[in-house]
């Protein structure tokens, strides 16, 4: 598979934010977003088989814990990346996978963490999300959004309630943990500190 970089750091999105974590960033993808912050994976990067990659990752990390295939778009490898997958599963990784949801996700294995981003109208890339996706989600994926502006919200805000996303989540009481915190940091905002 084409691999831009393997390496290991704390996780900061998802409610995994805070966990060390081993990310797999993954070449290549077929979306442009105007706020990409992984412009770098679009091409380049080198040629690893499936098992150099996990010796990388088990040298990371030789007693498991948290991993996560990223990109660019991980899914346009699926016939490297579902393998993968699988058998860090199996060797007893946590696996998260990052994607746009534009690339189908039937084929992941059950318990990878699909962490779904629903491209907003901002995005530049509106309507890209695959909707069969939303049958492939389980009670322990997450869907993001990238919000911009009002509109994004209001476009988030929606599908959530369209499609009874706020009833997916296992994890309610620590998004809610984490709008009290955003409160605070709200009002302090609002009272000049």
């Amino acid at each position: 598979m084409q691999i831009t970089e393997i390496y290991k750091s704390i996780q900061g999105e998802s409610t995994h934010a805070g966990l060390p974590c081993v990310f797999v960033r993954l070449t290549g993808c077929n979306l442009r977003c105007s706020w990409c912050d992984s412009e770098y994976t679009f091409t380049g990067g080198h040629r690893m088989a499936l098992d150099e990659v996990l010796e990388e990752v088990e040298r990371l990390s030789p007693d498991g814990g948290l991993v996560e295939i990223t990109g660019g778009e991980p899914m346009l490898q699926e016939r490297e990346v579902v393998p993968l997958m699988q058998r860090l599963l199996d060797a007893g990784y946590t696996v998260l996978l990052e994607t746009s949801g534009e690339r189908p996700l039937t084929r992941v294995p059950h318990g990878v963490i699909k962490i779904v981003d629903v491209k907003c109208p901002n995005s530049g890339e509106p309507d890209s999300f695959h909707m069969e996706n939303l049958e492939a989600l389980g009670l322990q994926d997450e869907v993001k959004f990238v919000l911009s502006d009002r509109t994004d919200y209001e476009f988030a805000r929606e599908f959530v309630v369209l499609h009874t996303l706020d009833q997916l989540s296992a994890r309610k009481r620590r998004v809610r943990e984490i709008v009290h915190i955003v409160s605070w940091i709200l009002g302090n905002w609002r009272n000049g500190c």
